[in-house]
């Protein structure tokens, strides 16, 4: 790839850390300008020192339904305009009460569709309302998991987690088929288990990486990481996927084809 995204104006929710991050920094080696929103001081702090004069890291809670119009109001001040939409923020609730559906907590269930779903419904909200108001085209690309539709119960029994990644993908293509009328299109990437901060549990159980050795089997068996999924982020978030909507991209090493090993 070369130059697939100049002169594109772009913000990526959770864009400051993990896949988010590799993302951004992907999007402005590609042409794209960027305001990349994050929670955490240190992380905003660290990307705006790589992402030199176009790209812009800002704070900004995903869950507060006015953090992504926020950035959008900044991102057409500041660049001129706004095309797309990356949704990368969400993770784990186990830490509220996520799990197996017999010992998952009702805090668990709302915390996690909060962080998950109702996030993503706010900035795609909020990016639709902006095209539509401006009479424009304009891409989003949403993030869910392959445990919204390719479960593993030994090792990743979170339900709420899993229904909250489902659901974005039924968000999404109910979307998409609403707004393709008004030149609005709207994919997601749906990815396994990928080295994050969020995946430190994994990571750090030998049996887990062992499992994943066969049920992730591209490029010898191994852990995903963030640059696994630029490529598919750039495409989609480009032109060259304009003929592309209410489609999901399993990015996932084989696990969805895969039956792995105990």
């Amino acid at each position: 790839m070369k130059d697939w995204l100049v002169n594109k104006k772009l913000i990526i929710i959770g864009g400051t850390a993990g896949m988010g991050l590799s993302a951004a920094l992907a999007c402005i080696e590609e042409g794209a300008k960027v305001i990349a929103v994050g929670r955490n001081a240190e992380h905003i702090n660290e990307a705006n020192k790589k992402f030199g004069d176009n790209g812009f890291a800002i704070e900004g809670d995903a869950t507060n339904e006015t953090t992504a119009e926020k950035a959008i109001q900044f991102c057409a001040e500041k660049f001129g305009g706004f095309d797309g939409l990356y949704h990368v923020a969400g993770g784990s609730g186990r830490k509220f009460g996520d799990g197996a559906l017999h010992e998952l907590t009702t805090e668990g269930w709302e915390k996690t569709l909060q962080l998950n779903l109702t996030s993503l419904m706010f900035s795609n909200r909020a990016a639709v309302k902006y095209f539509m108001e401006k009479k424009q085209s304009g891409v989003i690309l949403n993030m869910s998991s392959v445990l919204g539709f390719s479960p593993s119960p030994k090792y990743f029994s979170t339900h709420a987690y899993a229904a909250a990644k489902s659901a974005v993908i039924g968000f999404s293509k109910a979307t998409a088929a609403y707004y393709a009328q008004y030149n609005i299109r709207i994919n997601v990437i749906a990815p396994s288990l990928i080295e994050t901060p969020m995946s430190q549990r994994a990571t750090n159980d030998d049996a887990i990486m062992q499992f994943i050795k066969t049920k992730q089997p591209l490029d010898n068996g191994r852990i995903g990481v963030p640059e696994d999924a630029d490529g598919a982020a750039i495409f989609l978030l480009s032109d060259h996927s304009k003929f592309i909507t209410g489609q999901v991209f399993a990015v996932d090493g084989g696990w969805s084809i895969s039956e792995g090993q105990y």
